[in-house]
């Protein structure tokens, strides 16, 4: 592997490493947060989520510029990217709809609306943490 493409490799995973710890720290601290810091702190997690959405697959494509195809990677590693994937694409749904302007429909319960967004943050601390562990698989059995 050449200099080039072990910085190449290496910038993707720092980009990638910054998003993993947005999702996950950030996540953890909206749960522990009071209502009215939440909004800015969910703007930090679907960045994270969507940094992880970009950068994923960079490195498949930094595979396929640099020798022209795609990794073989194990059975064992494929299940841990779709994890990850799913992780990601539901992480990122979950956050996205913490900014849906539902209060019109639940506009009867005053409180459901908090209730149902301070749902988000445990599933979303779940599924980081899930495509963290993931990751590592993806990473040794690839």
């Amino acid at each position: 592997m050449s200099t080039t493409q072990n910085l190449v490799y290496s910038a993707i995973q720092v980009v990638h490493n910054f998003g993993a710890v947005a999702t996950v720290g950030g996540s953890i601290a909206a749960m522990l947060a009071p209502p009215e810091a939440r909004r800015k702190i969910a703007w930090l997690v679907l960045a994270g989520w969507t940094i992880q959405a970009v950068s994923g697959p960079s490195f498949g494509m930094a595979s396929y510029y640099f020798d022209e195809k795609f990794p073989d990677i194990g059975e064992i590693a494929i299940t841990a990217l779709t994890i990850k994937i799913v992780c990601v694409a539901l992480g990122f749904t979950l956050v996205a709809a913490y900014f849906c302007p539902c209060e019109r429909y639940l506009a009867s319960c005053a409180n459901c609306l908090e209730r149902l967004r301070s749902l988000i943050w445990p599933a979303s601390t779940l599924l980081a943490v899930t495509a963290l562990t993931a990751a590592a698989f993806l990473r040794w059995f690839a």
